[in-house]
């Protein structure tokens, strides 16, 4: 007491708060639930809600926060419509780990602008009007690096925000929850690294507590991201009330005017809705709202089966109340019909306005209303090639030679992390087509080998025409896209003389399949050039509308696609691994090719092929003289007894004339080992099997 003689007051007051500053950190609250912590502490701003008030959750809401706070289950899928209030959970959830649990996060947005508006209309109204955030974050009011657009430092954790467009946003973050908002929205691959809850899921790598999770309202069928999260998490959960007839459980569901359950209504002599009520699928009883109000307090959420209840404290329990072990990944289906906030006769009002218009051929409303209310993807028109029908088709020919009206060779190659592929295609006149072979050179793309075994195959692989002459391949386009650009412009600019170019694709906004250039510079293995290459880019959308029109061709001859009965399965499945659909984006709606899965190499290096067509300008009206001497060069010799040697084919560079056709010896080849090594050739046994694809 002797050393604080002389000390004011204030100074000892300011000491005193310093001190709990320094120490919060180190303070051990009393461990509480997020549903407790959010009816004690969140607060529904002015900026975000139609009410400005403290918050209570809905029955519903209840059971939805306490299994993504439920440290037993790592990942949590959200299936949802719009107002159920899901941002509101996101928001007490962010609040409640970084005041009460202290742990490090990361939130998603589809993209920088959608991340800056989370930030700017959600966030910031909730740390500035939830008070107990305040001790936990110091610089709240303060214009500091603490304070950003991109993070928000609290004491002992911090909360990064990011748009989910660009890989480098998912790098050098470690987390103990990942959070990815409106995943739907996102690209289905984010600059060929992979989906994004995959590179999310990465960031968690180490937590004690690892926790991911993903909501969203479905869009499209087919490549909806949350409702294929949905599909394969451990257990499905929906919201079931009390029959108030017959006591059994049931979910709200939507039905249709042909099911005996679900929601029904009626009409007055206008037209207007005047009563909706829900059937009971057990005993058609017609509850009405005020009914599902009542009964919804004592609701649970059931899984699938039937047999599995979480409960609204987040355990997970049998029907009769057991306490079960629980399910690493949680998936979970609201829609707005639950939201006491939303009028039944709204809800049928907006449907019955989205039908007329769909009746009309107008299904922009009906789509919306699928997504956004009843909260479940949208079954419309789509375009799409199945991979049985296309192995159905295949005719009885040999790989790696040439049918008699096959013409010229060009390959596509698409570069991943661990390997380039090669799919090698024969034209003839008039677009007629045919597969030829496909190679798989495996290697770093960063070090020189596996490009030394491409260029090998590029310099020295002979294909035999039906005539028995030997033919190598005319023109090559390679995928510059994803980690090794550099190395594909280094390569490109190396085998220029063999017609090889460097590619990368433009989907959406295409103006042609040829869809402009740029020269590029590259620094690989050491090696600076600063004027390298032409980047062209491929309007991959138009080049696979032009291969789609094509295999609608049914007869033998100009457009058809000649398939090899020799091909694998797994090499039709990725030739059939896109569909074309129309999708709302954010300037209106627009159609694109999309993956259905996650190999699609095949049809990548198709792409590419067709894109060679366009640029060598195959189909002009100035190559008819050039196709004539492609045909005479493959014409058979007159000494039957002579080696046909490996043909040179006419130049169909653009700007060139065709020159006259000309012979050249054939080069004795090297010893294949070297080829043989590390290169996977397509075959029914090789492309689908454990030496091709067990190591992807």
């Amino acid at each position: 007491m002797t050393l604080l003689r002389g000390i004011e007051a204030s100074q000892l007051q300011a000491v005193e708060r310093h001190l709990q500053r320094g120490l919060a950190s180190w303070a051990v609250q009393e461990p509480i639930t997020l549903e407790a912590w959010a009816r004690e502490h969140f607060y529904l701003s002015a900026e975000s809600s139609y009410v400005e008030q403290k918050w209570t959750p809905w029955p519903f809401q209840r059971g939805l926060m306490a299994v993504i706070s439920n440290d037993d289950v790592t990942e949590v899928s959200v299936k949802k419509s719009a107002r159920v209030g899901y941002t509101k959970i996101l928001l007490a959830f962010l609040g409640y780990n970084a005041e009460h649990r202290r742990r490090n996060q990361c939130i998603w947005q589809p993209t920088d602008d959608d991340s800056d508006d989370f930030v700017k209309s959600e966030l910031e109204p909730m740390l500035r009007d939830v008070e107990c955030m305040r001790a936990v974050f110091p610089a709240y009011l303060a214009r500091h690096k603490d304070n950003t657009l991109q993070q928000k430092k609290f004491i002992g954790s911090l909360l990064r925000v990011r748009g989910g467009k660009a890989a480098k946003n998912y790098r050098r973050i470690s987390v103990d929850v990942a959070l990815l908002d409106e995943l739907d929205a996102f690209d289905n691959d984010i600059e060929k690294e992979g989906a994004p809850d995959s590179l999310a899921a990465k960031r968690l790598e180490g937590a004690t507590f690892p926790k991911l999770v993903a909501g969203s309202t479905p869009k499209l069928k087919g490549f909806s991201l949350v409702d294929t999260r949905y599909s394969q998490a451990d257990e499905r959960f929906t919201y079931q009330v009390r029959c108030p007839q017959c006591d059994a459980f049931h979910a709200l569901t939507w039905g249709g005017k042909d099911e005996s359950h679900g929601f029904k209504f009626e009409r007055d002599a206008s037209g207007g809705v005047v009563h909706v009520y829900h059937l009971c699928p057990h005993c058609t009883y017609p509850m009405t709202q005020g009914e599902y109000l009542l009964a919804a307090e004592q609701g649970e959420w059931v899984n699938s089966r039937g047999d599995l209840w979480l409960r609204a404290d987040g355990r997970f329990t049998t029907p009769e109340g057991h306490v079960v072990q629980a399910p690493r990944h949680v998936a979970l289906h609201i829609w707005t019909a639950y939201s006491p906030a939303v009028a039944w006769q709204q809800i049928v009002r907006e449907f019955l306005e989205a039908y007329t218009k769909h009746q009309e051929g107008d299904d922009s409303k009906l789509k919306a209303w699928t997504n956004t209310t009843l909260g479940e993807t949208w079954e419309g028109e789509v375009e799409r090639t199945d991979a049985d029908e296309l192995a159905n088709r295949a005719e009885p020919f040999p790989l790696k030679t040439m049918p008699r009206d096959c013409l010229l060779l060009l390959c596509g190659m698409d570069t991943q992390d661990n390997r380039i592929e090669a799919g090698v295609w024969g034209v003839g006149r008039g677009g007629q087509m045919w597969t030829i072979d496909h190679r798989v050179f495996f290697g770093n793309p960063a070090q020189m080998e596996v490009w030394t075994e491409a260029e090998a195959f590029l310099r020295e692989q002979e294909y035999t025409h039906a005539c028995g002459r030997a033919q190598r391949i005319y023109a090559t386009a390679i995928d510059s896209g994803g980690h090794h650009a550099d190395a594909v412009y280094a390569f490109a600019h190396k085998l220029k003389s063999l017609r090889v170019h460097a590619v990368k694709g433009s989907s959406g906004q295409e103006r042609s399949i040829e869809n402009g250039n740029s020269r590029v510079g590259y620094r690989f293995n050491g090696r600076i050039e600063k004027h390298g290459p032409v980047l062209w880019h491929v309007g991959t959308n138009l080049a696979k509308d032009r291969f789609q029109s094509r295999l609608d061709v049914a007869v033998p001859g100009p457009g058809y696609v000649h398939l090899s009965d020799q091909l694998s399965p797994e090499w039709f499945k990725q030739l059939a691994g896109e569909i074309r659909a129309t999708r709302r984006m954010k300037g209106g709606s627009e159609s694109r090719w999309t993956a259905t899965r996650k190999r699609i190499e095949v049809k990548d290096c198709l792409t590419y092929e067709i894109w060679l067509e366009e640029r060598l300008d195959l189909w002009g009206p100035k190559k008819a003289k050039w196709w004539d001497q492609l045909e005479e060069q493959v014409q058979p010799e007159n000494d039957l007894f002579s080696i046909p040697p490996a043909a040179a084919l006419p130049a169909a560079d653009v700007a060139a004339p065709a020159p006259s056709v000309t012979q050249v010896v054939k080069r004795p080849s090297p010893a294949p080992a070297r080829l043989a090594r590390d290169s996977r050739e397509t075959s029914r046994d090789d492309f689908g099997s454990s030496g091709w694809s067990s190591r992807l």
